[in-house]
């Protein structure tokens, strides 16, 4: 296990924040539809080249709706599979942290990779928890901390 699993974890999280996103775009748009009303006027009929008259036709645009409609659910169905999918890497994230030696490091790293705070935030929850620390955290020093344990901890060798 290697790094790499740390950047896909960051990057699905993403990927789920944005299928959300257009979750609810698609909602939003299908209320608006439901809410729709089109109309159209239509002749009935010729006599020669003249129009026997003229009707005004009304309804939803249901082909759009159900277009929308399917598009939503395989979207909603795809965000599930995703949430699947980082329940499982979350597991093998908090494995990997699990492996790292250090316990100010695991922590930095849990309130990192797994709450998603910044390295500003990572440095005050450091502080809070760490009170009596003659050199206070900073976000500068958590990022070198993390730059530096990735530097220094030989990856394991890919698995073919």
């Amino acid at each position: 296990m290697d790094k790499n699993i740390l950047i896909e974890y960051a990057d699905m999280k993403e990927e789920i924040k944005d299928l959300r996103r257009r979750i609810e775009r698609n909602k939003k748009e299908l209320s608006r539809l439901n809410g729709q009303i089109v109309m159209d006027s239509v002749s009935c009929g010729k006599k020669g080249k003249k129009p026997l008259g003229t009707v005004k036709i009304t309804g939803r645009p249901v082909t759009v709706i159900s277009r929308k409609e399917s598009l939503l659910n395989k979207r909603i169905r795809r965000l599930e599979e995703l949430e699947e999918e980082l329940l499982e890497l979350t597991i093998q994230v908090d494995e990997y942290i699990e492996t790292i030696e250090k316990s100010e490091l695991r922590i930095i790293f849990r309130l990192y990779f797994l709450d998603d705070l910044s390295y500003p935030k990572v440095a005050d929850q450091m502080n809070q928890r760490f009170p009596k620390r003659r050199i206070k955290y900073t976000d500068e020093n958590i990022k070198k901390k993390i730059q530096r344990y990735f530097e220094n901890v030989p990856q394991c060798p890919d698995k073919k």
